[in-house]
């Protein structure tokens, strides 16, 4: 017998009396709480007393014409009000969205920062009745057992899945914001980045994408021992972009994400005949369980023509290999 009540009180306990302990707790009444639940007074009684003999000790003193919480029922109480918040909030989202319609995808910060949610609003204006859920992060993710029905995604093609549909590539390309060249040295030739700040992202020397640096781009231009007036390092593309908006140096950007920019006059692409070719693009990835929903077909649609309009704007000259998945 003592073996077998020590073998109750260690493992985890059911979840199906919390609800009755926590309104109890709330009022301190067992009345109060039995009629709030819809049960019996007895039943709510019964519970708490199948709880407390789960949990090895008491969690509430009976007195005449009260109850009170012991150390072990407040302890309790702490861990048990804000799980079932938690989970009473999930359930009423659930309730909300169950029949609509929506699209969830996955891309990274930049990415959705810079070129996704810009355009975003003429999508909703014209499919009001789809809910859209856009998870921003770097870690990739399984569409084969994730809930996303589809990924936004960057890389060379060898490191694509097969049936990756490419959006556009991208050129690299000195941008600037207009009055820093106005209150500022000239910037005319690649020699003249010697007289600015340069921006870049801090990690690239050590990752994958160190293509991007402003290195390999001086290499591109017999110019490896240009040194600037001073580095500027960020995380993440659209920090670097914000730099060069507000002035404070040149930023080495990727094409697409900027092409906005450039086209509103807000940065000015300062060397264009100094465009250096990346070996990334931007490709659309489509969970294999969500492919079929009419949903999912028209946000695709509706990416496909964006991206037709940045390739147009960046003059994106498609590769003859992949002319069959651009459209």
């Amino acid at each position: 017998m003592q073996h077998s009540q020590t073998h109750l009180r260690t493992r985890p306990i059911s979840a199906g009396h919390l609800r009755a302990f926590e309104a109890v707790a709330r009022h301190l009444n067992f009345r109060a709480a039995s009629e709030e639940m819809a049960l019996t007074q007895s039943a709510v009684s019964r519970q708490i007393q199948a709880l407390e003999e789960e949990v090895g000790v008491p969690l509430f003193l009976r007195h005449t014409r009260a109850v009170e919480l012991t150390s072990a029922g407040a302890q309790l109480l702490a861990a048990v009000s804000p799980s079932l918040e938690r989970i009473d909030s999930a359930v009423r989202q659930i309730r909300q969205t169950a029949g609509r319609k929506s699209v969830s995808l996955t891309t990274f910060a930049s990415f959705a920062s810079m070129w996704l949610i810009p355009r975003m609003e003429a999508f909703q204006r014209d499919n009001p009745d789809i809910d859209i859920r856009i998870d921003a992060s770097d870690a990739s993710v399984d569409l084969d057992t994730a809930d996303v029905d589809l990924a936004l995604r960057y890389g060379p093609a060898s490191s694509m899945p097969a049936q990756a549909v490419r959006m556009f590539g991208e050129q690299l390309t000195p941008v600037v914001s207009p009055w820093l060249l106005k209150s500022g040295p000239k910037l005319k030739r690649p020699e003249d980045l010697a007289q600015f700040a340069l921006i870049e992202a801090g990690d690239a020397h050590r990752t994958h994408l160190e293509w991007l640096t402003w290195r390999r781009w001086f290499d591109e231009q017999k110019l490896p021992k240009l040194n600037p007036k001073r580095w500027l390092y960020f995380n993440y593309a659209y920090q670097m972009v914000q730099a060069a908006l507000t002035g404070q140096g040149v930023v080495l950007a990727r094409l697409p994400l900027v092409a906005e920019s450039l086209a509103n006059g807000d940065l000015i692409e300062a060397l264009p005949q100094q465009r250096m070719d990346s070996p990334m693009a931007y490709w659309l990835v489509v969970g294999p369980r969500s492919a079929a929903r009419p949903e999912i077909r028209a946000f695709c649609d509706w990416l496909q023509q964006q991206s037709q309009a940045t390739r147009e704007t960046i003059g994106e000259v498609p590769d003859p290999d992949t002319l069959d998945q651009l459209d």
